[in-house]
C-alpha cells in the first residue's frame, strides 16, 4: 500500500510501498470521480504535474484534514495506485475493502452537495443540504458502497469543505437513502447479513466499467478473484457468485449441494416477517460451518414454522442444502428422513452409505445413513429444520410417545439446525421466544397483505373497508 505523506501544509509526496502490517495510521478519501482529465494520477505525482487539475483540490483537502486530525499520512485512489501496472491494480482492488476498513478516518467529499444550496421544492421542512445529500451521486456509485460500510469512522463534507456530520450522527438518514440496515452501518459483521440482502444494497448502484459492478463487491463478501476487464458484467457477476459460494459453503460445496425446495412445507400466503427475530437467527447461525442451533419456541399457531420458512428463503444462498423434517412424532420424522434421502440421491446417486440403503426398507438404517452423509468432512454448510418438536423428552414428560431429538441429530459438530417447539424447556441451542405480534404497525401490515389494500400502514384506504 502506497500512501501520501504530509510534509508541510498543502505539500505532500508519495511514500514507499508499505508491505504487510507495517503501515502507519492514515486517513482515506471517498469521492466520485470527475472526468479522467480532471483527476490527478500516479504519473502526475511522479512527474510533479497535476496541480492545475480540478482533482488536486480534493487531494489537498484530504491531506489538510488528516493533519487536523493528527494523521501524517493519507490515501487517495486516483493517485496512490499505478494503474498502468496490472499486477498492482489487481492487488489494490482485491485489497480495497481492507484498506478502507483499516483507515483511521474516511473523508467523504460530496462534490454536488452544499450547505448553501436551496431547493424550492422543499415541502418537508428539512434543511436544504439534506435534500441535496439525499440526491448526491455518491450514493449511486458502486465503489462507494464499501467505502461507506468498511471504515469505522466516516465523515461527510460538502463541496465547500464543510462537515455535515459522520456515519453515526447521520445513520438514520443514510439508512433511508441506501436501505442498508443500521446494524451494518454500525459495524456489525457483514457475514451476519445474507448474500441476497447484501446484493440488494448494490442493486441500483452503477459503475463506469460493467465489470466493476462485480469487482466493487469483493470486499462486501470477503472474497478475492482475478480481474478480467473485457469479460463483461454478467460473466464477472457469475464468477463473483461462484467465489461467494465457495467461501460460504466450502470449496467442495458442489459435492454436497442439493436444490432448494420447500414444496412439502405449508406456507401462509401473507406472512409478516419478524425482522428482529430473523436478525437474531441469522446472527446465531452465522459461522464457519461448526454446529449452530436455534430453538424457536412459543404458543401453537404463533408463527414459528413460517418464521423458519422465511429464514430459509432469505438465506438459502448461504447453505449447500436445506432440509425440512416433520418431528411431530417418530413415524413422521423417519418418513421425513426417507424423503431427505431421496433428495440427496437424486443429485448424488453415489452418496456415501446412502446409495446402498433400501429407502423403503429399514427406516432406522436410512436415518443412520443420512446422519453419516451430513457428518462427512467438508459437508458443513447444510441447514436442517426440525419442525413441530412438541412432545420432547423431558424429565417430567411421561408420555410413552415422547421423542428424543438427540437420536436424530447428526453426530459431527457441524452444520446449522433450527428447531420449532411449543416447549420452552428444550435446551439444545440458542432459544428465541416467539411472542404475539402486538404492535399496531404489525397488525396493519397483516391487514394490508391479507386484503391486498395498499396504504393501510400510512393510514390510507380505511374508507373502502
Amino acid at each position: 500500500m502506497r500512501l501520501l505523506e504530509c510534509e508541510t501544509p498543502g505539500v505532500f509526496s508519495l511514500t514507499k510501498d508499505f508491505i504487510g502490517d507495517d503501515i502507519p495510521r492514515y486517513a482515506i478519501l471517498s469521492h466520485t470521480w470527475g472526468a479522467d482529465v480532471e483527476e490527478v494520477t500516479f504519473e502526475d505525482l511522479i512527474k510533479g504535474t497535476g496541480k492545475s487539475k480540478a482533482g488536486y483540490r480534493k487531494i489537498r483537502f484530504c491531506g489538510e484534514q488528516a493533519a487536523l486530525d493528527g494523521l501524517h499520512y493519507f490515501w487517495v485512489d486516483t493517485c496512490c495506485i499505478d494503474k498502468s501496472n496490472s499486477a498492482e491494480l489487481q492487488e489494490a482492488i482485491n485489497s480495497m475493502f481492507r484498506w478502507y476498513h483499516n483507515a483511521a478516518k474516511c473523508y467523504v467529499y460530496l462534490s454536488d452537495v452544499s450547505r448553501l444550496a436551496l431547493d424550492s421544492s422543499d415541502k418537508l421542512n428539512q434543511p436544504p443540504w439534506k435534500l441535496a445529500f439525499r440526491k448526491s451521486r455518491w450514493f449511486t456509485r458502486g465503489w462507494t458502497l464499501q467505502e461507506l460500510v468498511a471504515p469505522e469512522s466516516v465523515e461527510f463534507f460538502s463541496k465547500d469543505w464543510e462537515k455535515f456530520g459522520n456515519k453515526k450522527s447521520l445513520e438514520r438518514l443514510i439508512h433511508e437513502i441506501t436501505g442498508i440496515p443500521v446494524r451494518a452501518l454500525q459495524g456489525s459483521p457483514l457475514a451476519r447479513f445474507s448474500v441476497s440482502e447484501r446484493m440488494l444494497w448494490a442493486d441500483k448502484r452503477e459503475t463506469t466499467r460493467k465489470e466493476d459492478k462485480a469487482y466493487s463487491l469483493l470486499g462486501i463478501f470477503g472474497v478475492h478473484m482475478p480481474l478480467i476487464y473485457g469479460e463483461g458484467g454478467d460473466n464477472a457477476l457469475t464468477r463473483l457468485r461462484e467465489e461467494i459460494g465457495k467461501a460460504l459453503k466450502g470449496a467442495r460445496y458442489e459435492d454436497f449441494s442439493v436444490a432448494f425446495s420447500l414444496s412439502n412445507v405449508s406456507e401462509i400466503e401473507h406472512f409478516v416477517a419478524r425482522e428482529d427475530e430473523l436478525a437474531e437467527m441469522r446472527e446465531t447461525l452465522s459461522g464457519d460451518g461448526s454446529r449452530r442451533t436455534v430453538v424457536l419456541h412459543g404458543l401453537g399457531g404463533i408463527g414459528k414454522t413460517q418464521l423458519a420458512v422465511a429464514y430459509a428463503k432469505r438465506n438459502k444462498d448461504n447453505y449447500s442444502a436445506i432440509f425440512w423434517l416433520n418431528i411431530k412424532d417418530e413415524d413422521s420424522l423417519k418418513q421425513s428422513f426417507a424423503n431427505l434421502a431421496k433428495q440427496i440421491l437424486r443429485e448424488h446417486p453415489s452418496a456415501s452409505r446412502l446409495s446402498g440403503v433400501d429407502i423403503k426398507g429399514d427406516f432406522d438404517e436410512v436415518v443412520d445413513a443420512v446422519k453419516a452423509w451430513l457428518s462427512l468432512p467438508n459437508n458443513t454448510r447444510w441447514l436442517m429444520v426440525y419442525d413441530n418438536y412438541d412432545n420432547p423428552k423431558l424429565s417430567r414428560n411421561t408420555d410413552p410417545a415422547v421423542l428424543d431429538i438427540r437420536k436424530f441429530l447428526p453426530e459431527s459438530y457441524q452444520g446449522s439446525i433450527i428447531i420449532t417447539t411449543r416447549s420452552s424447556q428444550v435446551k439444545i441451542g440458542h432459544p428465541i421466544r416467539i411472542k404475539k405480534l402486538d404492535g399496531v404497525r404489525d397488525s396493519l401490515e397483516i391487514l394490508s397483505n391479507a386484503s391486498r389494500r395498499e396504504g393501510l400502514i400510512n393510514g390510507e384506504g380505511f374508507p373502502d373497508l
